[in-house]
C-alpha cells in the first residue's frame, strides 16, 4: 500500500508532529445514512473523512459508529468551523474540542478552510471569502500556526470555492495560498472541484490555476459535484453544492492534476441528495482507476 508522509518540517517555533499516513487511495465522506452498510460490508476503500463539528460531542451514536469504522478504515478529520479566514482570534473552545476530537481518535489527517464562517458571537452557515492582502495573509498564518502548535500535528488548508472577488485584494488566490505554506509549513488540501468552481465563476483558466498551486504541499485531494446557475449579467455561474455526482470537466482537471502532482489520497463529497452508498464507492473507485493510471509513473 502507497502512502504520503504528513510530518512537519522543522522551522523555528513551530511544533513538531507525529508522522501519520493515508493511503493513496479513494476514500469517501462518512455519512450516517451508510454507518451500517459499511460495518456490514466493510468496502475495499482507502479511508473515510468525517466533518469535526459532527463529532464536538462526549457520546452518541455517532461516535458508536466512527469507533467502530476507525477500527477497520484509516480517517481524515476535516473541520469547517475554525474560522480560519476571521478578523479575530481563535476560538480556543472550539480548537479544545477539536484537539480532543483528535486524540480521541488518531486520524491521519487534518483540515481546514481558507474561509471565515464567524465574526465575534455570531456564527454563519457558510465558508466566507477574505481579501488576499498582508493584513489577511498575516492573520491566516498566525492562526495556522496557533492550531498546529495546539493540535501539535501539521494542518492540510483547503483552496476555497468562490463567488465574490474583493477590490481590496492585492494577491492572486494561488500566491496568498503559497505564502501561507510557506510561512507556517501547512499542507495543501487541492480541492479540484473548488480550483474549477472559482475560476469558472472568476474567467480564469483551472488549469494555470492549479499549476500556480504549491503542489508540493499537496497531500491530499478533494472532488465534488456542482450546482450550475447564471448570475445578474447572464454569466456562468457555479455553486460547489456538493450535492451532484462529478462533472466530468472536473474528472478531466483532476486528471491534469495528478499528471503534475503525482498520485494523492483522494476523497469524494457528497453531503447533500445523497445516494446510495455503491453511487459512492462507485466514484471512489473511478478515482483509483485515475490514481494508477500508468502516465502516474512518469508525472513530474
Amino acid at each position: 500500500m502507497t502512502t504520503v508522509s504528513l510530518s512537519l518540517p522543522k522551522m523555528p517555533g513551530a511544533p513538531v508532529a507525529r508522522a501519520a499516513t493515508l493511503p493513496v487511495r479513494g476514500g469517501l465522506g462518512l455519512k450516517p445514512e451508510h454507518f451500517r452498510t459499511i460495518l456490514e460490508t466493510l468496502p475495499d476503500l482507502g479511508f473515510f473523512e468525517i466533518h469535526a463539528e459532527n463529532y464536538m460531542v462526549d457520546g452518541g451514536p455517532f461516535h458508536h459508529y466512527l469507533t467502530q469504522i476507525r477500527s477497520h478504515y484509516p480517517l481524515s478529520i476535516h473541520g469547517v468551523g475554525l474560522s480560519i479566514g476571521g478578523e479575530g482570534p481563535l476560538d480556543e473552545r472550539h480548537l479544545d474540542r477539536l484537539a480532543a476530537l483528535i486524540e480521541r481518535y488518531e486520524p491521519q489527517s487534518f483540515s481546514e478552510h481558507l474561509a471565515w464562517s464567524s465574526h465575534r458571537d455570531i456564527f454563519l452557515n457558510d465558508l466566507l471569502p477574505a481579501p488576499y492582502n498582508a493584513e489577511t495573509l498575516q492573520r491566516v498564518c498566525d492562526h495556522v500556526d496557533r492550531v498546529q502548535e495546539r493540535l501539535q500535528r501539521r494542518m492540510l488548508l483547503e483552496n476555497p470555492a468562490t463567488y465574490v472577488e474583493f477590490a481590496a485584494s492585492t494577491m492572486a488566490e494561488t500566491d496568498f495560498i503559497g505564502e501561507v505554506v510557506r510561512r507556517t509549513g501547512c499542507g495543501l488540501l487541492l480541492d479540484v472541484n473548488n480550483v474549477y468552481v472559482s475560476c469558472t465563476n472568476h474567467g480564469r483558466s483551472p488549469q494555470a490555476s492549479i499549476e500556480a498551486l504549491p503542489l508540493a504541499a499537496a497531500e491530499q485531494i478533494h472532488l465534488a459535484g456542482f450546482a450550475q446557475d447564471v448570475d445578474a449579467a447572464g454569466a456562468p455561474l457555479l455553486i460547489d453544492s456538493h450535492g451532484a455526482p462529478i462533472a466530468e470537466a472536473v474528472w478531466a482537471l483532476y486528471r491534469f492534476t495528478l499528471d503534475r502532482s503525482g498520485p494523492l489520497p483522494t476523497l469524494i463529497e457528497r453531503d447533500n441528495d445523497i445516494p446510495a452508498f455503491p453511487v459512492l464507492l462507485a466514484e471512489a473507485r473511478q478515482a483509483e482507476t485515475c490514481l494508477q493510471s500508468p502516465r502516474m509513473e512518469v508525472a513530474a
